[in-house]
């Protein structure tokens, strides 16, 4: 049995650290190489860097701060945001990352998915969906860092991403990021229900029962998160943290 991966989600802005609440209100939080260097320490599976000015800036993340973040980094990286060609792609991987991160391209030129997938092994493609729940109770698809609404169905996006060749899924909930009131599970499970490959769930942990519930009700692969990783206790003190084995083993025994 595969182990399931618990991710670290980082956000990039002008080559620090930020963390936002419902992709907004974005607040500095650190260095990006001192985090990976406590990531290690404390064998984080995987990180993500996402780097959330890029696309209304009009670029990618930097090849220099991406190969400086590989460098240090001895686990998984992928890397997203503001890609949009194949050299984008191309550049980021050489840089070091093992996988990109496609939002707002992939709904923008959903064939983009497949070059990328063919050019570069579905292993390396990764597609986010930003999903937001109206009054309502409709999701919708939003690009462009949640600030652009599709009208999208974000299962049948996800649908069409597999079938474009993506490796896998992160499904992200705009409505509880940075919350930590928990994982929208429904949202979850209804795409994990939709696919064959591997979905990510983020947007919304605030503990490690969270990750369970996640995999074992949502039917993820895998659990990403933000503010638990660098907030510690009522304040939201800046404290780089990860689950260490024995807690990761309470919600994920292993054999």
């Amino acid at each position: 049995m595969l182990k399931t991966r618990i991710i670290p989600c980082l956000l990039l802005k002008q080559k620090g650290l930020v963390k936002t609440v419902k992709f907004d209100k974005p607040r500095y939080v650190g260095d990006p190489i001192n985090a990976i260097k406590i990531y290690n320490e404390k064998e984080a599976h995987e990180l993500v860097f996402l780097d959330i000015t890029a696309t209304k800036e009009k670029r990618v993340p930097t090849s220099e701060l991406v190969t400086q973040i590989s460098d240090e980094c001895l686990m998984p990286l992928a890397v997203g945001g503001g890609i949009r060609t194949m050299e984008d792609v191309q550049r980021l991987l050489k840089a070091g990352a093992e996988k990109v991160v496609l939002n707002t391209i992939a709904v923008e030129n959903p064939n983009f998915v497949k070059e990328a997938a063919d050019a570069f092994g579905n292993q390396s493609i990764t597609v986010s969906i930003d999903a937001k729940k109206s009054f309502f109770g409709k999701y919708e698809v939003f690009t462009n860092s949640g600030t652009k609404n599709t009208k999208l169905n974000p299962v049948e996006f996800a649908k069409e991403m597999e079938q474009k060749g993506a490796g896998e899924i992160f499904i992200n909930s705009i409505n509880l990021d940075g919350t930590r009131e928990g994982y929208d599970l429904k949202l979850i499970k209804m795409v994990s229900e939709a696919v064959n490959i591997p979905v990510i769930a983020c947007g919304g942990a605030g503990n490690i029962e969270d990750f369970g519930k996640a995999v074992h009700e949502g039917g993820a692969s895998a659990v990403a998160a933000g503010s638990m990783f660098v907030f510690h206790g009522r304040r939201q003190a800046v404290l780089i943290n990860f689950p260490n084995k024995d807690e990761i083993r309470r919600v994920f025994p292993t054999k």
